[in-house]
């Protein structure tokens, strides 16, 4: 089984599970969850008996306690998780609707997790055939793209698979909107890349068909591009297919992603990536991916709501193939 490294953010998400009067005032509470997107990621291969390592930074605080704490709890390696003397570790407010789609304010200025340099980056990560991932929060200033872009170099030149998931956070930027031409950048140095719809179409600009095709191009191996509960277009260098993941009632979308992602990193992690080039088992896995997302976004938070394997297994069709099983 091949490690999955997840580098970025973890923070604390502060999550708006319900209102309450006092007397004119409408209150809002919160309750406090373990997040970043890589960091939930870490935990979703985890749970389902995956090898996974947390690599960033957090603070020196209370919050910064209980993230590596909570990491260590689901299972993930925090032997990459470091500490920051004097910054604060970052946090998130996050606000859901009735249908449990999310809107964030982040607290995220100079925070622990902008501070990783590039000289905490050691080529021992990079052993085992290891699997990287990372999204885009950890490009929003220049000093941590910088890092991430160095990552992902000797992430390649040690042979490793390279994940991004795209994720972008518009307001995460100063300018209000991320940067087209630094996400591509790291678009077209990945081995595999998850985009939502929306997210390729602010990325492609004008022609998406053509896009794809350039990103196949550069070397992706696998373009996942998702559309909430809509299907899911995958395209490979082989060609491209379309898998439908189950339909349900949403309560929180939080985790459906990084769900979705961390059961396509723990897939591959337990195969070999030829798997990428199988339509037929690539298409299973996607469709594992797809389920693993579907239970987490039925429950609250990001850590708690990750599945279990068990909990897939149970729902999984008796004639397909599990990622466990070496294709």
């Amino acid at each position: 089984m091949r490690p999955v490294i997840c580098f970025g953010e973890a923070l604390i998400d502060f999550l708006n599970f319900n209102n309450s009067q006092d007397g004119l005032l409408t209150l809002k509470e919160f309750r406090q969850y373990p997040g970043g997107a890589p960091a939930n990621a870490a935990v979703a291969v985890a749970k389902l008996g995956g090898k996974a390592q947390f690599a960033g930074q957090v603070g020196s605080d209370s919050f910064g306690d209980f993230l590596e704490d909570a990491l260590q709890q689901y299972g993930v390696d925090t032997s990459l998780l470091l500490r920051h003397a004097t910054a604060n570790t970052a946090l998130a407010f996050v606000m859901l609707d009735e249908s449990g789609d999310r809107s964030f304010n982040f607290f995220r200025q100079n925070t622990a997790d902008l501070l990783f340099a590039q000289s905490q980056i050691d080529n021992s990560w990079f052993a085992h055939q290891a699997i990287v991932h990372f999204c885009s929060n950890t490009l929003t200033e220049s000093a941590i793209a910088d890092c991430t872009l160095a990552l992902v170099k000797r992430a390649k030149q040690n042979d490793a698979l390279v994940s991004f998931d795209v994720n972008l956070r518009h307001n995460l930027w100063s300018s209000g909107a991320a940067d087209i031409a630094l996400v591509n950048q790291l678009v077209m140095a990945s081995d595999i890349v998850k985009f939502s719809k929306d997210e390729l179409a602010y990325l492609a600009e004008d022609n998406q068909q053509q896009y794809l095709q350039q990103c196949l191009a550069s070397g992706v191996k696998l373009a996942i591009v998702t559309d909430a509960q809509g299907d899911i277009f995958v395209h490979t260098q082989q060609g491209q297919f379309t898998v439908t993941p189950p339909t349900v009632h949403a309560v929180d979308t939080t985790a459906g992603g990084d769900a979705f992602i961390g059961a396509l990193l723990f897939g591959l992690s337990v195969n070999q990536d030829s798997i990428i080039q199988n339509e037929q088992a690539l298409g299973q896995l996607i469709q594992f991916a797809s389920h693993c997302g579907a239970l987490a976004v039925t429950r609250l938070g990001a850590f708690p709501a990750l599945p279990v394997f068990d909990e897939v297994a149970q729902q999984w069709p008796a004639n397909m193939a599990l990622p466990t099983q070496t294709n």
